[in-house]
């Protein structure tokens, strides 16, 4: 998979995606320029990092319609839509589908790189979290199924005695279990691990 970010852009005007593509591989980026939706969704890897540029009103399926697929298939990069016939209720529907910005034409080059520089900064951000997230994942399930229950109730806020009386266990079993989960998660103290809790059922951040 290739590690750089790539800009995929989506639009019917070949004169709008020559410009765009030439000015996007001025400012570092790789571009990947795509004429219809179909030709879209068959070459694009989801799995590589960057966004999306996408037109929103285009003959066959419309940028909405792409969102939507691609959202349906597991993709997360985010996307930005641009569109000469911006309106209120379809930059709302964008954003609430998953957008993260709308550029009503004519936008200047400025703009649009401005907006991508965001957009990659958020799919690093969230790629980092998912490789996070996996990784405590990894390790909880070295657990044993004693050892997560101990590490459910320690992170839900119960005392070692709580933990105790709940598991019908003695409270030194306990204090053992609990050195176990944090040593098995690499946890420096209760609130890392109970951040990692969070983190690993989408809840942190």
């Amino acid at each position: 998979m290739n590690e750089s970010p790539v800009v995929v852009l989506l639009d019917d005007d070949p004169g709008v995606r020559r410009s765009l593509s030439l000015a996007l591989s001025l400012a570092g980026y790789q571009v990947e320029a795509y004429a219809t939706a179909e030709d879209l969704l068959t070459g694009l890897d989801p799995s590589q990092p960057g966004c999306l540029v996408l037109d929103l009103r285009m003959p066959g399926m419309d940028g909405l319609e792409v969102q939507q697929a691609l959202s349906d298939r597991g993709c997360s990069l985010p996307v930005i839509f641009m569109s000469a016939f911006g309106d209120i209720p379809t930059t709302v529907r964008a954003l609430k589908a998953g957008a993260v910005d709308f550029l009503e034409k004519p936008f200047t080059t400025d703009s649009l790189i401005a907006r991508i520089e965001e957009a990659v900064e958020t799919d690093r951000r969230q790629r980092a979290q998912e490789v996070l997230r996996q990784t405590i994942r990894e390790r909880a399930g070295h657990l044993t199924g004693r050892e997560s229950e101990v590490m459910q109730l320690v992170t839900a806020g119960l005392s070692n005695k709580d933990i105790a009386r709940e598991l019908d266990i003695s409270p030194r079993t306990v204090e053992k279990y609990r050195a176990r989960v944090m040593e098995k998660m690499h946890a420096d103290s209760i609130a890392d691990l109970c951040q990692m809790v969070a983190v690993s059922s989408g809840l942190g951040s």
